[in-house]
């Protein structure tokens, strides 16, 4: 890589979250939070972790992998992103051990290694997690350039933010943890 490319890269956002402000200009990206997996010069990866999706549940992806379906709640499925839809990532608790996983924090993996499914059939699985299908990601330079044209806010991410708050109002709620009102933010950051 070229020397003046890593001098240029900004700090790794890995284990951060990006919230779209209301000036984001991808409608599919509205109100949304990514949780940033990983961040290099090479690029990004993040997971949507506040859009459950309706029409399938945990119960059907354990069922159409011939697994049980384990007596305790189950947490909805999520879009992780428009990349890849049919790519299937679980976001977990970091005390569950499993053979192949990305540690993104001292207390989040992440993995797509299908043991963590047989184990939370079994009702043995983290004792959190969100599965997820599909992510978001970035080439080179380019969520850098999101950042610079005020689409995206970065925050500190929270565990309890990712795995206890309701979908529903992450968006406003993390924002305003940060003494943030997300929704008149366009009104008062101004230009130069």
């Amino acid at each position: 890589m070229n020397r003046q490319k890593v001098e240029d890269f900004m700090d790794s956002l890995q284990g951060n979250f990006l919230l779209a402000t209301p000036q984001m200009p991808d409608p599919r990206f509205q109100e949304q939070i990514i949780y940033i997996c990983s961040h290099s010069p090479e690029g990004a990866m993040g997971l949507v972790v506040n859009h459950p999706i309706t029409d399938i549940t945990m119960a059907d992806v354990l069922r159409s992998i011939n697994l049980a379906v384990p007596a305790q709640p189950l947490p909805p499925v999520y879009l992780g992103g428009p990349v890849e839809m049919e790519a299937a990532f679980i976001l977990y608790s970091s005390e569950f051990a499993c053979r192949s996983f990305l540690r993104i924090t001292d207390s989040i993996n992440i993995s797509r290694d299908p043991e963590i499914l047989q184990a939370i059939s079994k009702g043995a699985g983290p004792q959190d997690y969100i599965f997820l299908l599909g992510y978001v990601g970035w080439a080179a330079g380019q969520l850098e350039n999101e950042l610079a044209v005020n689409g995206w806010l970065t925050l500190p991410a929270d565990y309890d933010d990712i795995f206890h708050t309701p979908a529903e109002f992450k968006w406003r709620q993390v924002a305003s943890k940060h003494g943030i009102d997300i929704v008149l933010f366009g009104d008062v950051i101004g230009r130069a």
